[in-house]
C-alpha cells in the first residue's frame, strides 16, 4: 500500500484520462494520493477531486510562482477552502529563486520579498487552521529556513516536498521537526549526491511523492509522470536503504497517515 503524498492530478495534462491514470495507480499499489494545490483555482479543483474520490485528499495554497499577484480576497478564498472535510494540509507555498542557468532569467519572477510576505502569511493560516504545511522551497534553503524559525517555537507540522539539500540542509530541516520528501528525481542517473543524502533520513520522517505530472522517473524520463511511476522511487529506496518494497511502503504510509491525519 503506497501514498503519494504530492500529486497534482487536477492539472490539465490529466483531463483526457484522469480516471485512467487512477486505475493504473491503484493497480500499481497506490492508495492514497494528496492533492496539492498550487493556486486558487487548482485548489479548488483539488477539494472538488477530492470529493469525488475517497482515497484522495486535498491540499490548498498557492505556489510562490504567482506570489505578485495574489489578492486578499483570493487568500480568503483558500482559507475559507482549508475548512473542507479532506482538506489534510496547507500546500504548496514557501520560496522560489531558481533562475535559468543558460539566461540567468527568473523562471520563478515573483518578487523575493512578495513571497516571503505570502509564505509567511500562509504559515500563520497553517497554525490557525491545525493543518501540516507542505513546503515548497527551490534554491531558496536559508531564507525557507530562516523563516520556519522564526514564526516557530515548537516542532514544525509539515514536509519539506521534492527535497533537493544537502546533508547539511537535511540537518537543519530535521531539527525543525519537518518530514522530508523526495520525487521521483532520486532515480536520475546524476543524482547520486541527492541519494547519498537520503540515507541520513531518518526512517520516521522519510514521505515519497511524484508531483506528477512533473519530474517521471529515470526509466520515463521526457514523458508525463504519473502516481503509478510511483513504484520507481519505492524500488529505489528499497535498494539504497536495504529495506524490502514492502517496508517502504509501509513505513511511507503510516508516516503520511500520521502528519496529514489520514485514517
Amino acid at each position: 500500500m503506497i501514498t503519494d503524498t504530492h500529486c497534482h492530478l487536477d492539472f490539465d495534462q490529466f483531463n483526457s484520462d484522469r480516471e485512467n491514470v487512477l486505475r493504473r495507480a491503484q493497480e500499481a499499489g497506490v492508495k492514497y494520493f494528496i492533492n496539492v494545490g498550487s493556486n486558487l483555482e487548482g485548489s479548488k479543483k483539488s477539494v472538488k477531486l477530492a470529493s469525488l474520490h475517497d482515497n484522495i485528499f486535498a491540499s490548498v495554497g498557492i505556489h510562490p510562482h504567482y506570489a505578485d499577484n495574489v489578492t486578499e480576497e483570493a487568500f480568503f478564498e483558500i482559507e475559507r477552502l482549508a475548512s473542507g472535510k479532506k482538506v489534510v494540509a496547507i500546500g504548496e507555498v514557501g520560496l522560489d529563486y531558481f533562475k535559468s542557468p543558460s539566461t540567468g532569467s527568473g523562471l520563478c519572477s515573483s518578487e523575493p520579498d512578495n513571497q516571503k510576505e505570502l509564505f509567511i502569511k500562509f504559515i500563520t493560516l497553517s497554525k490557525k487552521a491545525n493543518l501540516p504545511l507542505i513546503i515548497h522551497n527551490r534554491d531558496a534553503h536559508r531564507d525557507t529556513l530562516d523563516i520556519l524559525k522564526e514564526t516557530h517555537n515548537t516542532p514544525i507540522p509539515g514536509v519539506m516536498h521534492c527535497f533537493s539539500g544537502d546533508k547539511k540542509v537535511l540537518s537543519e530541516v530535521l531539527e525543525l521537526g519537518l518530514f522530508v520528501s523526495f520525487t521521483c528525481n532520486l532515480t536520475f542517473k546524476n543524482a547520486s549526491g541527492l541519494r547519498e543524502t537520503a540515507k541520513a533520513v531518518p526512517l520516521d520522517r522519510l514521505l515519497i511523492e511524484t508531483d506528477a505530472p512533473f519530474l517521471a522517473p529515470q526509466k520515463y524520463r521526457g514523458k508525463r509522470n504519473e502516481p503509478a511511476y510511483i513504484t520507481e522511487l519505492r524500488d529505489c529506496l528499497s535498494e539504497l536503504l536495504g529495506l524490502s518494497k514492502n517496508e517502504i511502503e509501509k513505513i511511507t504510509t503510516e508516516n503520511a497517515k500520521r502528519l496529514f491525519g489520514i485514517k
